[in-house]
């Protein structure tokens, strides 16, 4: 073949490679439930083996990356700085803009300030920090505007730290400050950062309950959208609208036998026809028919399912194909029908180490990171199936990153790119 045409040929392959990968555009993909559409996804690699490349981060970060085209957007510390990094999926940095300074750890390995993760629309970026700081920064690293959340809605008064992510939608950016006294649910402007309405997030729960290190989610099904906020012993949905209340999940925390230390991490997760509700140390997870309305006890008609314990702690639920999967801190598995709630199998130990990333669905394949850097693919399905466990040289909490037919791991030292060459 003549040169010409060899590089002709190239270009089109490569900008129809490009045009059908799959951004990721927030903490949990594109439709922020950990599903991905990529196939031909790897199953087993190695520290030496299958890694494209590696990133050096200049610090630790338990936020997931967030991937445009051939864009990758990272929160990390930097010294006592904050920042936020571009990388091109070549692996090579391209700037790196600092948002924040004042830099703290959670439970010494737990966490930090840069935990929440970043998110984009393939036009701007918006990062928050633990300090409360929150950035909207344009693709070529410059600050359109930033806000500091404790100035504007009162102190932080979490016992470890403010991991919230904001959710992204339409043109506005969703929020839940859920802490003690004063919590609020606010809307702003993507484009200004101006607020558009703040309602106070009321809750009869006390002590470290009070304090939520969850994420708000948007439940979507056509042209019908509603926020869902999760923390201080309830789960709420809002209207987009206005912030006020269609319905409130309770009995997370039966006050029969009230646990003052049940503060929830893990965040809820909404497909189009079923919410999954966690809660926290061993206690219920609810199935939510996404029509409820008022308030949702056990046994409400509004209640798919109940399970009352033997449950999650900090991993998120994922839901795919009508099962879910719950991933204890632990790393045993478990697969419910999300019609009955029924286990389809026995609960399954993965990985005998702390889980802290969260479950992400790819080419009928479950992966699950525990934090000294192991990697569980496990076969999606009815019948639990072990493919393969690979070590990373490296400690990770960040939720793996799936885009154009690669995996990306962010480690506490390095940001990895998995994948075939």
């Amino acid at each position: 073949m003549p040169k010409r045409l060899l590089l002709a040929s190239l270009l089109i392959a490569c900008a129809t490679a490009s045009a059908s990968a799959e951004n990721w555009p927030q903490w949990r993909g594109p439709l922020n439930d950990g599903i991905s559409t990529e196939k031909n996804l790897p199953t087993k690699w190695s520290a030496t083996e299958g890694v494209l490349w590696k990133l050096p981060m200049p610090g630790m970060s338990g936020a997931t990356p967030a991937i445009w085209n051939d864009r990758i957007f990272i929160t990390s510390a930097d010294g006592d700085d904050l920042v936020l990094i571009c990388a091109s999926t070549a692996g090579k940095e391209l700037w790196k803009t600092k948002i924040s300074k004042g830099d703290s750890k959670s439970r010494s390995d737990e966490g930090n300030a840069a935990s929440p993760s970043p998110s984009t629309d393939g036009k701007h970026v918006w990062a928050c920090f633990g300090t409360g700081d929150l950035a909207c920064v344009d693709f070529d690293g410059k600050i359109v505007w930033s806000v500091n959340l404790p100035q504007r809605y009162g102190k932080f008064r979490y016992g470890f730290g403010m991991h919230m992510t904001p959710v992204l939608h339409g043109d506005h950016l969703y929020i839940q400050l859920i802490h003690s006294i004063p919590a609020h649910v606010i809307c702003l402007e993507k484009a200004t950062g101006k607020e558009v309405w703040k309602v106070e997030r009321k809750s009869d729960g006390r002590a470290e309950c009070e304090h939520s290190y969850s994420s708000p989610v948007i439940w979507q099904k056509g042209s019908e959208a509603y926020l869902v906020t999760h923390g201080n012993d309830y789960t709420v949905g809002h209207k987009l609208a206005d912030g006020s209340e269609l319905w409130r999940v309770g009995d997370l925390n039966p006050k029969k036998n009230y646990n003052a230390t049940l503060r929830f991490v893990a965040s809820p997760v909404a497909t189009s026809e079923l919410i999954i509700v966690p809660s926290a140390k061993n206690g219920p997870v609810v199935a939510l028919k996404p029509g409820a309305a008022g308030m949702v006890v056990t046994g409400s008609e509004h209640e798919q399912w109940r399970r009352g314990n033997n449950t999650p702690d900090v991993p998120s639920p994922l839901v795919h194909d009508g099962l879910v999967y719950l991933c204890r801190e632990n790393g045993v598995l478990m697969c419910l029908d999300a019609a009955t709630g029924a286990e389809q199998y026995p609960p399954q130990r993965t990985r005998d180490h702390r889980h802290r990333a969260s479950p992400v669905y790819a080419d009928g394949k479950i992966y699950l990171t525990s934090r000294d850097g192991i990697v569980s693919v496990v076969k999606a399905g009815r019948t639990f199936e072990l493919l393969s466990q690979n070590k990373m040289d490296d400690s990770i909490s960040a939720s793996p990153a799936i885009s154009g037919g690669r995996i990306y791991l962010r480690g506490f030292a390095n940001l990895y790119a998995i994948g075939e060459k």
